[in-house]
């Protein structure tokens, strides 16, 4: 098993792959279309985003099924894809979004 701090880079170096290749929605509303539209495949909310941005992801990744996961903040989020910052992010590529909830499930609990 990966220490967590080797986990997290890992994780973060996969979401800048991901966002380059496509597979990123990054922001409310567009995580929400994605999720929405049945395309995301895991979401990534920042722990320093508000509660109730928290609590309208939790709602609706719970309702559509998809994996939900609150970690770092949104400077760290919006730095790994290439942004200022970020709130949340949903991955909409299977095989990407196994591999970055591998380290996902090391680095923190759902």
């Amino acid at each position: 098993m990966l220490n967590e701090a080797v986990a997290k880079k890992r994780m973060m170096s996969l979401l800048g792959l991901a966002a380059k290749a496509g597979y990123v929605a990054s922001g409310e509303f567009s995580t929400e279309k994605s999720v929405k539209e049945g395309k995301s495949y895991v979401v990534i909310v920042a722990e320093d985003a508000s509660e109730n941005t928290k609590k309208m992801f939790r709602n609706m990744c719970t309702f559509y099924q998809v994996p939900i996961y609150f970690i770092c903040e949104k400077t760290e989020l919006g730095h790994a894809i290439g942004k200022e910052f970020r709130a949340s992010l949903s991955i909409n590529n299977e095989g990407m979004a196994k591999s970055i909830e591998k380290y996902l499930n090391q680095e923190c609990s759902k």
